[in-house]
């Protein structure tokens, strides 16, 4: 079985075949959205294909905040179904998703003086409750807060808020979209990116591919294209109108646990602007962001941290936890993804709205902006907009379970809550995963939440093209582990090199490239080396 065959039918060898099929609906970005997309395409009937130029959730949906909410901030703005779109896709993911998507309590400190005022933020968390159906007690104490959050400000402290949102392994939510979608018949091919798109009489027949393994191209024909290409859509559909998106950066920092102790995630506004910051508990670590600030830098390379974000996020953390002294060397890694944002001429872009759009011109239907936990909203709602142009094919495009129902694995040899973990990651073949591995590898990598097991299994079976593909997508290691995971690269080569089927020189020639690219885009920017600048 060869690494690609979990993903598509005949692995990479019988891709022209595969490829030469006549399709319903060719969906572009290997995203969030486009694996939502293809999982109800497939689900209900079509024969649907994803292509991805890239790797699976290469882009944002590997570099997000890794939060499933509602989004408490537009309450404040007014918008209120939005929010309850919103929450009632997370309660979904919730339930359909556990092990993966995790509840995640938050507290937000109550301080004299500082907004927003207490009255308000409960309120809004009220009717936060309300449209999930609960209700909780929200405010706590002076002395509880400290004892949730041990290490905050004490200086006006007067109590805090507490709620419940959720949380995520991003990149991995895609790959069991992925997953589920395959299992209706559904194809996702990686590294495989649109050359130019196919027309007939001006209207969008398929498109032009080119693989960037080997460099072969292959038409595909499909009666409907889909961008959903995310922050990069502006790109495909150039030739059908001008520019119509202003992608925002946001980044990000983690932290050992151990420097950062939380057991709850911790809110806060920042000194500087009252923008929205968060810290909170991830895979092991503790995740703080985040930035968002326009991104102006070529979208073809990946993006990365800037000095005076790394300055701005340190900031947030001393206000709130001053007596950490937390600094440029407690950082293990960072991360920086670009969120495709309909540009609506806002000053100031953390007030531009996060709703995502449909645009269909000439056959080619773009979908973009929105967020992750709505991606099922966004993908019922492009197949509507192209059910026209299917004709005899009807569906009520009502919302199902997101994800079957699987059965939770069992061995004995396994870390506490890691067979919930790995029936969330990985679904049906959470069993077969556990059986797969080696003497010893059921133990967790050191710093994480991840079995050794994890890397082999991935290496054998979820079209694994590039060492970075392993440890940034698949697992999590490189930016869970300083350095990229470099001290952990010996029992990585040892376990997955030979299920990769890679000879020594490409293996050496992985892990250059591999450490080169955690040094530019996952390390601390080169200004930062100067760790006086943040003190």
């Amino acid at each position: 079985m060869t690494a690609a065959s979990h993903w598509q039918p005949g692995g990479r060898a019988g891709l022209a075949q595969l490829l030469a099929r006549p399709w319903d609906v060719l969906v572009v970005g290997g995203g969030i959205s486009g694996a939502g997309i293809l999982l109800e395409a497939a689900r209900r009937g079509l024969k649907a294909l994803l292509v991805e130029q890239r790797d699976f959730a290469w882009g944002t949906s590997s570099r997000s905040s890794k939060l499933v909410h509602g989004g408490l901030r537009y309450l404040k703005e007014g918008r209120f179904a939005l929010t309850r779109e919103s929450v009632r896709e997370r309660e979904a993911l919730l339930r359909d998703a556990a092990g993966l998507v995790e509840p995640q309590s938050f507290a937000f400190g109550d301080y004299a003086g500082r907004k927003p005022g207490r009255h308000a933020f409960l309120l809004g968390l009220a009717i936060y409750d309300r449209m999930a159906g609960q209700r909780a007690r929200h405010y706590v104490g002076r002395d509880e807060f400290l004892a949730l959050v041990p290490n905050a400000d004490t200086a006006g402290l007067q109590g805090g808020m507490c709620y419940t949102d959720a949380k995520t392994d991003d990149a991995r939510l895609v790959l069991r979209v992925l997953q589920e979608a395959r299992s209706y018949g559904g194809v996702a091919v990686n590294y495989l990116g649109v050359e130019r798109l196919l027309r007939a009489g001006g209207h969008v027949t398929g498109a032009q591919l080119r693989d960037a393994l080997d460099g072969t191209t292959h038409r595909v024909a499909a009666r409907v294209t889909i961008s959903a290409t995310g922050a990069w859509a502006d790109g495909l559909r150039a030739a059908a109108g001008g520019m119509r998106l202003r992608p925002l950066r946001g980044s990000h920092l983690v932290l050992p646990a151990w420097r950062l102790p939380l057991a709850q995630a911790v809110s806060l506004m920042h000194p500087q602007d009252g923008r929205p910051v968060f810290a909170f508990p991830w895979e092991g670590a503790t995740l703080v962001g985040t930035t968002d600030i326009d991104h102006g830098d070529d979208l073809a390379r990946e993006a990365a941290i800037t000095p005076q974000e790394l300055g701005y996020l340190l900031a947030a953390l001393r206000c709130q936890f001053p007596a950490l002294e937390l600094g440029v060397d407690d950082v293990i890694a960072t991360f920086a993804g670009v969120r495709p944002v309909i540009d609506s001429g806002q000053a100031d872009p953390s007030k531009e709205a996060r709703d995502h759009a449909l645009w269909l011109e000439d056959g080619l239907l773009t979908v973009t902006g929105g967020k992750l936990t709505t991606f099922r909203v966004i993908a019922l709602d492009a197949l509507r907009a192209v059910q026209p142009l299917l004709p005899g094919w009807q569906d009520s495009l009502e919302p199902v379970p997101i994800l079957a129902e699987v059965p939770r694995p069992y061995d004995r040899r396994l870390p506490p809550g890691q067979a919930h973990r790995l029936a969330g990651r990985h679904g049906r073949d959470a069993a077969a995963l556990i059986e797969a591995a080696r003497e010893g590898e059921l133990t967790l990598v050191p710093g994480t939440q991840t079995p050794w097991a994890e890397l082999r299994w991935a290496a054998r079976h979820e079209a694994v093209q590039r060492l970075d593909d392993l440890l940034l997508r698949r697992t999590r290691i490189g930016i869970l582990t300083r350095g990229g995971g470099r001290h952990l690269l010996e029992r990585v080569r040892a376990i997955c090199q030979p299920e990769l089927g890679w000879k020594d020189a490409r293996w050496n020639a992985e892990v250059a490239a591999y450490l080169a690219l955690c040094e530019r885009h996952y390390g601390l920017p080169a200004a930062a080396t100067d760790a006086a600048a943040y003190a």
